[in-house]
């Protein structure tokens, strides 16, 4: 069946689960970042009681809401989409996936939408004590639902605590704690936070440097700068030690995506991290004779630090990977990509005499069908893989996604330590230049965040789940033109949302504090 399926269905459907995600994402890291901020804000208004403090939490919990409301809307939509476009997904690994995205459905989104009512509308209803667990407590809410989603996300990339049935023909779960706890899990849910918090501080300062630029509210400005600086510049020096932790954890796991983010082909020992580099756009396969850069800045080493913690450990470039035989951590050689390949279609073929015994009643022949599987299942994805050449992903998109997040991320730490050497021993308002600086960050904030989403999401490719199974397996078999027409419809209607949110901030933020 596999055969027939149109590769235009594969692309358009790709494309539409990533135009839906890049817009979800636009909304979710503001929404972590407000939260702390305003969170904060309200805890000072409780401590001192000062309605300043009340007026300034107001403030920036009014941009929270009206980007809650938007982020709600796009990520509904993706989770309906693993079911419309990706069902043989949905079938394989339900039982596993599924359970995530339930506890963060029941649990954290009723827990938001529980206190973000009181938080709205309790001021003056609920004590002072109880409107500040409200507002912590949406927060914390959108924390665990961010946990779960990325539990699930994070299980794509490290298929952890689940067994292959046969009977059933899905992946099932064994162990939760496994997938819920899984090391990868763990680092993606603190680096994918933390980013959201950077976000947030970036978001605060460019906005309260518009107020300072139009010398409005000066008071408000200034300790919205101060608080919000605070959390960005802790929020990015711990972003960058997780995605340092991000970094071991994608060498251990998917050393593929490792390989791609540096255009690293020939592996080495001692091998160098790319500072900076142009990949050579000749280059097309691994085996086709071009270098791949036509420049490049390396430090010296560092890649096998970041990959193995040793300064002269071996790293696997993509020739190694899908030519094998270099020595694993256990002793053993590394299979090649068509051996993988073969012991795929050997699952595949055993999956299917397992099947077509246990229908006729032989449970001698099922026996051993069940043994040659539970020996090649671990390479049972492989088995749809066509050409050794599609397991290697984009690598100047990712390779140039890569350097754009940890580029950026250096740029954050030293923004907000300037911002705050700024505010403390300088006249922060009177700097009309650090307030353009501050209003053109922003975007750049989102930036950073979607080059993340780039390196960990297409760096995987062709799985959807690692090693396990490919998009062309996981697709659902659609009319392309239905695909192509839902895309544009849902192109048309994200579009419009974004302009009306940023239509309906900008009106809250020019009637400013006083006014909310």
């Amino acid at each position: 069946m596999l055969e027939h399926i149109d590769t235009s269905l594969i692309d358009w459907s790709r494309a539409q689960f990533a135009l839906t995600a890049i817009y979800h994402w636009i909304f979710v890291p503001l929404t972590l970042g407000l939260a702390v901020i305003m969170g904060i804000m309200e805890t000072m208004y409780y401590r001192t009681g000062d309605e300043f403090w009340k007026r300034t939490a107001k403030f920036w919990m009014k941009l929270f809401g009206i980007n809650f409301a938007i982020g709600v809307a796009t990520g509904l939509i993706l989770e309906f989409e693993f079911g419309t476009n990706w069902s043989n997904y949905s079938w394989f690994v339900g039982d596993i996936f599924g359970a995530p995205l339930a506890i963060e459905g029941i649990l954290a989104f009723f827990m938001e939408a529980t206190f973000i009512a009181v938080m709205f509308f309790g001021w003056d209803k609920v004590s002072k004590k109880f409107h500040l667990a409200s507002t912590w407590l949406t927060g914390l809410g959108a924390t665990i639902s961010a946990w779960w989603i990325l539990v699930a996300n994070a299980w794509m990339q490290n298929p952890v605590g689940m067994e292959f049935n046969p009977d059933t023909g899905r992946n099932e779960m064994v162990d939760f704690w496994a997938v819920a706890l899984s090391p990868t899990a763990v680092n993606k849910f603190f680096h994918t936070v933390l980013s959201g918090w950077v976000l947030g501080a970036v978001f605060v300062v460019g906005v309260a440097c518009w107020f300072l630029l139009k010398k409005r509210d000066k008071k408000f400005a200034l300790s919205s700068i101060k608080i919000a600086a605070w959390v960005g510049l802790v929020s990015a020096v711990l972003s960058a030690w997780t995605g340092d932790g991000s970094g071991y954890q994608v060498a251990q796991t998917q050393p593929m995506k490792l390989a791609a983010m540096e255009g690293y082909y020939e592996g080495q020992q001692g091998a160098g991290l790319v500072a900076i580099g142009m990949l050579n756009p000749e280059k097309k396969t691994y085996n086709d004779g071009q270098d791949p850069f036509l420049f490049r800045m390396e430090i010296p080493k560092m890649l096998s630090l970041l990959a193995e913690r040793k300064m002269d450990a071996f790293v696997p470039g993509i020739a190694d990977l899908l030519e094998g035989g270099y020595e694993l951590k256990d002793g053993t050689k590394a299979l090649s990509a068509e051996e993988k390949i073969e012991r795929g279609k050997i699952a595949i073929g055993a999956f299917e005499a397992y099947r077509d015994a246990k229908s006729a009643g032989n449970e001698e022949d099922a026996k051993v069908a069940a043994q040659t599987l539970k020996e090649n299942v671990a390479y049972f994805g492989y088995g749809y893989i066509k050409d050794v050449n599609d397991l290697v992903p984009n690598v100047p998109l990712t390779f140039y996604a890569f350097r754009v997040m940890v580029m950026l991320g250096g740029y954050f730490i030293l923004f907000f330590i300037v911002i705050l050497f700024l505010a403390y021993k300088r006249d922060l308002s009177k700097m009309k230049w650090m307030h353009w600086v501050a209003l053109l960050t922003i975007p750049l904030g989102y930036l950073a965040g979607q080059a993340g989403w780039v390196v960990a999401e297409c760096g995987r490719q062709p799985w959807t789940i690692q090693d396990m199974l490919p998009v062309n397996a996981a697709i659902s078999k659609l009319d392309v033109g239905s695909v192509q027409a839902t895309f544009f419809i849902f192109l048309v209607l994200f579009t419009i949302m974004l302009i009306a949110e940023i239509g309906i901030m900008l009106k809250a933020i020019k009637k400013g504090p006083e006014n909310n």
